[in-house]
């Protein structure tokens, strides 16, 4: 084996461990971070820099063209994929009340999901359709 090979596969696991050792600290904040927003901060930032890490040792390791050209396609949808579906679940907790408003240092989002003639920052109550006796 020569002498490059064996650099580029300690190159390849030093990346990989790092991968799963950042992909590992994202499990834990998404355990222990006490609101919405935070945990999708820590199921998105860590995790994808964890996965390209992983992708990136792997690709050290495997040195094919197609074996890198499928890894550079699981990067590409994983950068594309993740933060849109990050936004998605903070935006349908923010509609649905699961956010303290208080706590936030701007909030942009409600200029926008407040109604014409409506004052900011309150939301109509929910209609539930007409009540019976």
């Amino acid at each position: 084996m020569s002498v490059w090979l064996q650099i580029t596969d300690t190159a390849g696991a030093v990346l990989v461990f790092l991968g799963a050792a950042i992909c590992l600290l994202g499990v834990v904040g998404m355990l222990k971070l006490p609101n919405v927003l935070s945990r999708s901060h820590a199921a998105t930032k860590p995790q994808t820099l964890g996965l390209l890490l992983v992708l990136a040792g792997v690709a050290l390791r495997l040195r094919g063209g197609m074996d890198f050209a499928t890894l550079a396609l699981i990067g590409f949808f994983q950068l594309m994929t993740s933060p849109v579906a990050s936004h998605l679940v903070a935006r349908s907790a923010y509609r649905t009340g699961q956010i303290e408003r208080g706590e936030l240092l701007f909030d942009d989002l409600d200029a926008q999901l407040t109604e014409p003639g409506q004052e900011a920052g309150k939301r109509p109550e929910p209609d539930n359709g007409p009540e019976r006796d």
